[in-house]
This record gives C-alpha cells, structure tokens and sequence, in this order.
C-alpha cells in the first residue's frame, strides 16, 4: 500500500514526538519540522497529504504558514488539522477554519480523538487519490476510444475509398466485355462463334457476380443496406432462380425438384430481389458441391399468426456434404470448409456469409444440417405478410429500342472500349453525337456546341465528371447551367450515386447498363425538354 506523508509543524521537540507516537504506522511516512519556512520547503519539495501544524509559534504563526500553503496551487489541496492550547476562545477555531482548516485538535491531546481523527482523513485522503487515479485511468480510456473510433472511421474511409475505385476499375473493363460480347451476338456468326461468344458472357456476367457480392458484403457492414418490400409471389421468384440455374444443374446430369406447400399464398411481402440472391446462393451452391443425385428445393409454410405465415425454404442436394467441425466456418467472409474446396470446385467463399447477413437483415434465421458424404439441407426460415391477390399484369412484349430524331447528345467517356461501344450505339440509335475524354474537353465542347444532353463518366482524368458538372450547374458557361446531364458510373455505393446527385447530375447511370435503361433516360430527358418549350 502507498505510504501517505503526513507533516507535523510544532515549534517544541516534545510535541512532536508525543505525535509521532500517536501517529506511527505501517501506511504512513511522518514528517516532522519546528520551523515554519521548513515546513514550507518540505510541502513544496513532498507530496504532502495531511498537516498538523501548531497555532502558535514564533516568527510565523499557524495562521500564516496555511494561508501561505492555500495560496499555492501546488499545496493548496493538503488537509490542514491545527493543533492548539487555546480552547477558550471560538474565534480562534472560526479564524482557523476560515484559514482552509478541516479540524482542530485540543492540548492536552486525547489520544483516542485524536488517533481516530487522523483514520478518518486518511481514509478520506485514500479515497480521493483512487477517485482522481480512476479518473485518470478512465480519461485514457476514453483517449483510447477516441483514437480507436479514428482510426476506425479513417479505416471505413480508405475502404470506401478503395471499393469504390475498385469497382470503377473492375466493372469498367466488364461493361467493355459484356458490351462487345453483345455487339458480337447481333453480327453473323458460325455456330463455334455463337458458342463461344456464350461462354464469354457466363464468364463476364461470374465476374460481375463476384464484384456485386465484395460490394453486397462492404454495404451491409456500413449499415448501408436496405430491404425493400413489396407484393411478392413466392412460387414465382423460386420457378425464376431453378430456371437461370437449370442450365448448370443439366451440365452436371442433376435433377433439379421444386416442391411447393398447397397452402402458399399467392403474394407476401418481401424483398424479392433479396430472397432471390439468398436462393440463388444456396442452391447454386448446392449444384457446386454436388456431383450426381439432385438438389431439391422445398418450400413450405410452418405457422401462422394472423395475417402472418412462417415460411421455411429449405433446399437438399445429395453432395460432398460438410464436416461437422467445418460447419460455423462456411459463412466466415472468403472461408470455405476445406482449404482444396477452391482449388476442387472455385468460388470466394463470399456466397454464404452474404446469405447469412442478408437473412438476418430479413429478419429471418439460417440452419444448415448436414453429413459428410452424404449430403446437406440449407433453410431460411422467415416470417412473411399475406397480401390479397393482386391482378396479375399482362406480359409485356419486348420493347423495340426506337431510333432518335434531331437528338444531339456529348458523351464524356475516357475509356477507349466503352467509348467504341457508345459510338455504335448512338450510330444505331441514330444520335448525332459529339465525343471528348474528360470534363474540362466537354466544358469547351458545351461552350461552342448546343446539345440537348450530356452523357458524363463520372472518373476521368484532368478533370472528372462531377467536377465538370458542378461547374456547369453554377452557369461557368452562360446559357447551358440546365442541360440534362446523366452520369455514368461503374461505381455502385449509394454515396457515390449521392454524390453525382449533389453535383448536379439528373440521373445516374451504372456501369455496365442495360441498352433498354439507357434508351429509357435519354427518351425521359429528350420528351420532358420538349414540352418545356
């Protein structure tokens, strides 16, 4: 235990040795003067906790020695305790505790008083050195929170940062690949051609896959994720993800079954596309990991409360099955349950650890039993609303992608295979279309030109496209501050869509895109600057 120094000032030798004998103990360290300007010099130079100083002395009295030791903050806070003779008079006890006195002590001294006196403000002492020690402590934890949350938010930033560069760089190259494949498509062809061409687009359309997946897990970390629900046909959306997943399932000579509950409403709500990516993962990873038999999709409702039906999904295959040891570790982010599991069968080890988030974002809950060799079931159990039968919509007939008349469009695009891919489609589209390679040629395009659009890439160099439309928006050329200004971005966090939006863009646009969406925007912006004039 810390020793507590306790200063005893008395002008007389055997006053001070009649109190250190009182005082002696293994906790405390006594220190004792008969000098007053001693005294002084030993509160300044020690870490002095406690004082009994005598009221009267010579050259400088008990008053004086205190106010001086009050009156400087390095000594200010010691517990003065005056030790006194003079018990006749109060005024001396009131001027003594004006002084910054706690207590008083009376000669002849009683020494059970004054032994108890002494306990009590050790303890007092003791107490408020571990409230000012903790508070010490907590203030370094709460630095360290501080640091951490930092450090935390700088981390979050750079890996924004880097998903966000990331998929412009990734999904930039994509869009060229998935948009030369289907130009390709439309020329004629051998039938090796068509087959190849096939392949080209299985394979850019798993890479984007996997690009989607990084980002589904990077949004669902930032609390950036969201459900949307609306009127959905459970059957429907199953009948949807066995169709796209057919193909595979026939590639490896597996029987694909669906079984539905009779008692399955037509509409719930959910969040379709989201149940749709859950299914899709499970039984697409149950057609991976099964080599002969089937993958059996089951859906089935297990209760009811009111308008609310539980609803279980569960899908079996007759595969490799699982170890039981590896089964937590399978919806680990990038784990498989073998270290030869992607070098045997591929995959990220991404699919199931998004299943998992996007379940409980759902509100729903996972199982997974399984035996090695023999097989697996995945369930996703969920709680869904019935909705009343809504019509059903007539099946809409494939739009024809209609040529422009007098449309004049600039297209900002740096990357040479996206630019050769929009040259052709504004040719088919029959737009009269100028094109530069970042913002600041598009500024001194727009400055000699008149068009009635802007198609604008969002990264570029020498000056990127939000800069450039930021600059436009504030009428940097006079006359053109409110042309139509659609962004292309293969960058798809929502704040980057955010970010377009307070720059002054319209739309945006992600890359790669649908020739059906953007056709849709452009004819949007072309009739609406129609009917303004």
């Amino acid at each position: 235990m810390e020793k507590i120094n306790i200063l005893i000032v008395d002008d007389r030798p055997e006053n001070i040795i009649a109190l250190e004998a009182l005082l002696e103990r293994d906790d405390v360290n006594l220190v004792s003067t008969t000098l007053p300007n001693e005294a002084l010099r030993l509160a300044w130079e020690m870490d002095i906790a406690i004082a009994l100083v005598d009221v009267q002395m010579p050259e400088m009295d008990g008053f004086e020695l205190v106010e001086i030791l009050k009156s400087n903050p390095r000594t200010k806070d010691i517990l003065v305790i005056f030790v006194t003779a003079i018990s006749t008079d109060a005024k001396y006890a009131v001027k003594g505790l004006n002084t910054g006195a706690v207590d008083y002590l009376y000669k002849p001294l009683n020494p059970y008083v004054t032994s108890a006196k002494v306990d009590s403000f050790l303890q007092f002492v003791r107490t408020q050195r571990d409230i000012v020690k903790k508070n010490k402590q907590l203030e370094a934890y709460q630095k360290e929170l501080i640091k951490a949350k930092e450090l935390a938010e700088q981390g979050k930033k750079i890996k924004e940062n880097f998903l966000a560069n990331m998929s412009h760089e990734i999904r930039t190259p994509i869009n060229g690949i998935i948009g030369l494949a289907n130009l390709l498509e439309k020329t004629p062809l051998t039938a090796e051609q068509n087959e190849m061409i096939s392949l080209l687009q299985i394979s850019s359309s798993s890479l984007l896959g996997v690009i989607n997946d990084i980002l589904d897990l990077s949004k669902i970390d930032a609390g950036m994720f969201k459900i949307n629900r609306t009127a959905t046909d459970i059957v429907e959306v199953c009948h949807a993800v066995n169709n796209l997943l057919r193909i595979r399932a026939k590639e490896k000579d597996l029987e694909l079954i669906t079984e539905f509950d009779p008692d399955l409403p037509k509409n719930v709500s959910a969040d379709s596309l989201r149940l749709n990516q859950i299914l899709m993962n499970l039984i697409g990873n149950a057609i991976k990991f099964t080599n002969k038999g089937s993958v059996k999709l089951k859906v089935e409702v297990m209760d009811r409360k009111g308008n609310n039906l539980q609803i279980r999904f569960s899908i079996t295959d007759t595969g490799i099955g699982i170890p039981e040891d590896k089964i937590d570790k399978i919806f680990e982010t990038f784990e498989q349950a073998d270290d030869n599991t992607t070098l045997n069968f591929g995959g990220t080890g991404l699919g199931l650890s998004i299943v998992k988030n996007l379940a409980r974002l759902k509100g729903g809950v996972l199982t997974v039993d399984s035996l090695e060799g023999q097989g697996s079931t995945f369930c996703f159990i969920n709680w869904y609303e019935v909705l009343q039968d809504i019509p059903q919509a007539k099946e809409k007939v494939q739009e024809k992608l209609l040529p422009f008349t007098n449309v004049r469009i600039l297209v900002a695009e740096d990357n040479p295979i996206n630019k050769f891919l929009i040259v052709k489609i504004m040719k088919d589209w029959e737009v009269n279309a100028d094109f530069v390679d970042n913002g600041q040629e598009a500024l001194d395009k727009l400055r000699d030109n008149n068009y009635d659009l802007i198609l604008m890439d969002t990264f570029m160099p020498v000056m990127n496209g939000l800069e450039a439309t930021k600059l436009i928006r504030t009428d940097f050329i006079p006359g053109k501050k409110d042309i139509p200004i659609i962004t292309f971005s293969a960058a798809v966090m929502e704040n980057d869509k955010i970010a377009a939006i307070e720059a002054g863009a319209n739309d945006v646009l992600s890359k790669p895109f649908e020739l059906r969406l953007l056709h849709q925007k452009i004819t949007h912006f072309i009739d609406k600057k129609a009917l303004m004039l």
